[in-house]
This record gives structure tokens, C-alpha cells and sequence, in this order.
């Protein structure tokens, strides 16, 4: 077995492991009473609510987020760069535009990310293989 087919056969079991873990934790964090659940499977909770408007799909927002994986390892955060970013809805993954589209600003939402809403079978960083469940807490601070 070459280089290649290791790194492959390597890469499905990562993503078995992933999705396995992933929908275990999904099921046992959806049992929470103050998670819902959207058409899609999209797991949130409310953390606090804005009375700001909604953004619709075209809108660049503006957000702080934290994001880690199921096992609480930060792939991404603005909150530890200290620094908001702005991202036009219709550029991101599908779990965090129906999400965001879901807060009115001055709004902060804890959402769970099944794979077939984030990046799917794409391993992103050590934190975040192929199939990976991902958890966001997103602060909606403006529409620009």
C-alpha cells in the first residue's frame, strides 16, 4: 500500500470516527431544554436575545464567534483574536448563514453544526477533520 492509499484509507477513518462521534454528541446535546432545532437538523440556543433587526442572505454581518470542536478544541475564534470579522452571508457555510439568519442584532446564539451544514468531508486543521461536528457561540453585532 503506497503513500497515497494510507493517507486515504487514514482520511475515511477519521471521518467514520468524526461523524460517529459527532451525531452521538448532537443527539445528547439536543436533549437540552432550551435547544431547538431547525428543517435542516441545525441545533441552537438562544444565549441572549437583541432587539436589533434580522439580516437577510445578501447582508455582510458583523460577529464575534467562537468556535471548537465536540471536544471543546478552538479551530477558530475572533473572541481569542479580539477582533470581529465581517462575512457576507452568502459566502459561509450553510450551518452559519441559516443561524445568523435566524438573530437580530445585538442577539448571541450557541449553534451545533452537523457536517452536511459545515465542511462536509474537508478536514480544515487538526481540530477539524473530515465530517466533523463544529459548536459556535456568535455574537451578531451589526449589518453593514
Amino acid at each position: 500500500m503506497g503513500v497515497a492509499e494510507l493517507l486515504l484509507k487514514r482520511k475515511q477513518e477519521l471521518a467514520e470516527k468524526n461523524k460517529t462521534e459527532g451525531a452521538a454528541f448532537r443527539e445528547e446535546y439536543a436533549k437540552n431544554e432550551n435547544v431547538m432545532q431547525t428543517e435542516s437538523g441545525l441545533l441552537y440556543e438562544i444565549l441572549s436575545l437583541g432587539d436589533g433587526v434580522k439580516p437577510t442572505m445578501s447582508d455582510t454581518v458583523l460577529c464575534h464567534y467562537h468556535g471548537v470542536n465536540i471536544y471543546g478544541e478552538v479551530f477558530d475564534s475572533s473572541v481569542l483574536r479580539k477582533k470581529p470579522a465581517a462575512f457576507p452571508l452568502e459566502n459561509v457555510i450553510k450551518g452559519w448563514s441559516e443561524g445568523v439568519l435566524l438573530m437580530p442584532v445585538g442577539s448571541k446564539f450557541k449553534f451545533v453544526i452537523k457536517p452536511e451544514l459545515g465542511y462536509k468531508n474537508r478536514e480544515i486543521s487538526k481540530e477539524l477533520g473530515p465530517q466533523s461536528t463544529m459548536v459556535f457561540e456568535i455574537e451578531l453585532m451589526g449589518i453593514l
